[in-house]
């Protein structure tokens, strides 16, 4: 028993001195918009977090708290929708006193309704308007609004060129107009986003070592050495995002940059002409190409085969985010053709059955991450242990090397 209680222990949330554990903001809930699955697995987290409160003796008085421990912590909103498109959310329970946070996914496409007689998927425009709806429901009423959005409604739309709208700046700052005390997103796709709102609490977090953490489970024959594996930036604005990881894991790390044709715009974009090598000889290495999200796949399947004709080993493409826009087809004849031996996206956004099924496919899982963050703001607490995963890391990098030697 005295071993569990230390065990149980290291997850309390203590205050600034280190003396007591903190009362919670108020009882807690968690309001899914696009996110049902993904919140009912944080939801079962949040349930052995707590009770992990219990098994290490924490203050009668914080257990004792209203709502401190029960098995349910959703309240799934009433999301009623006319044929014309307009909608309205109902909140089936009241909010009054509490501590809520809404997970609000924007890409998930398999939600519907009916609009003028056809079904239609909801965009990421209407999941952002409930997330406002439900937002103005609680407002007066919850004692703190908290959002997380793992993936950053317009998150590619961060700078300003020419005559074009500045919306990713905008959506935080009507957020924060909103009354939302925190904002937590997952490796936004440029953070210093939120610079347009200086007095909102924004944390753009990285997945690294859940990433890490599922490569390894996944290839336990994979050698984190400077001869046998390196780490790759896709393009130049995830220059830092490959450079952690390979600080982080002792490695070379290597760079591509887009050459675009700027005279035509297609689907959006400039289209790429030709991806540019940046880096040392991979002959017969393994390859860890590392981005914020993979959209269409275009870029990090075109590397791939960039990759192969200098003779790279295996090649293994993580992304924060898989959207996969484009379909699956082009990942099954790389996979097949051994450009791309695996994928690993996290369950932070919706995935389709068919991409989990998939031989090549590996689910990054971040719902007991996201769990901890939820438990850790509860209690107002400070989140630098948990975004901070450099000793995380170090201990996983430890135990891997330990087993493969």
């Amino acid at each position: 028993m005295p071993e569990e209680k230390a065990k149980a222990k290291q997850y309390f949330t203590y205050d600034q001195y280190g003396d007591n554990i903190m009362v919670p903001v108020g009882p807690l809930i968690v309001i899914p918009i696009g996110a049902s699955k993904f919140c009912e697995q944080v939801n079962a987290w949040l349930y052995d977090r707590r009770q992990a409160y219990f098994t290490g003796g924490a203050n009668r008085e914080i257990l004792q708290e209203p709502g401190f421990l029960r098995e349910n912590y959703l309240m799934l909103p009433r999301n009623l929708r006319l044929e014309t498109g307009e909608g309205r959310i109902h909140l089936i329970n009241t909010v009054r006193g509490h501590d809520v946070f809404i997970v609000c996914d924007v890409m998930n496409y398999s939600e519907t309704y009916e609009f003028y007689g056809s079904e239609k998927a909801i965009t990421p425009d209407e999941h952002y308007q409930d997330l406002k709806r439900i937002i103005l429901a609680c407002s007066g009423k919850a004692r703190r609004i908290n959002v997380i959005m793992p993936f950053l409604y317009e998150s590619r739309q961060h700078r300003k060129n020419g005559r074009e709208s500045l919306d990713a700046a905008y959506m935080l700052e009507e957020l924060q107009n909103l009354g939302v005390n925190n904002v937590i997103t997952f490796d936004a796709h440029d953070p210093r986003v939120a610079n347009a709102v200086p007095l909102l609490s924004f944390e753009s977090i990285p997945t690294t070592y859940q990433t890490l953490k599922r490569l390894c489970k996944s290839y336990p024959d994979l050698e984190f050495k400077r001869d046998k594996l390196m780490i790759i930036s896709p393009d130049e604005g995830g220059v830092d995002r490959a450079m952690y990881y390979a600080s982080m894991l002792g490695l070379d790390f290597a760079a591509f940059y887009k050459r675009r044709d700027y005279s035509q715009v297609v689907n959006g974009r400039n289209p790429i002409i030709a991806h540019e090598f940046l880096g040392d000889n991979v002959e017969n290495m393994d390859i860890l190409i590392v981005d914020d999200m993979i959209s269409s796949g275009d870029s990090m399947l075109d590397i791939g085969r960039e990759l192969k004709k200098r003779k790279a080993g295996r090649i293994f493409c993580a992304a924060t985010f898989g959207l996969f826009t484009s379909g699956l087809e082009r990942f099954d004849q790389a996979h097949a053709e051994g450009i791309c031996d695996a994928v690993l996206t996290s369950n932070l956004i919706y995935l389709p059955p068919e991409l989990l099924a998939k031989p090549w496919f590996c689910q990054v899982d971040c719902s007991k991450f996201v769990a901890l963050l939820i438990d850790a703001l509860n209690h107002d607490s400070s989140l630098g242990a948990l975004v901070d995963q450099t000793q995380k890391i170090d201990r996983l990098l430890a135990k891997y090397n330990k087993k493969a030697n």
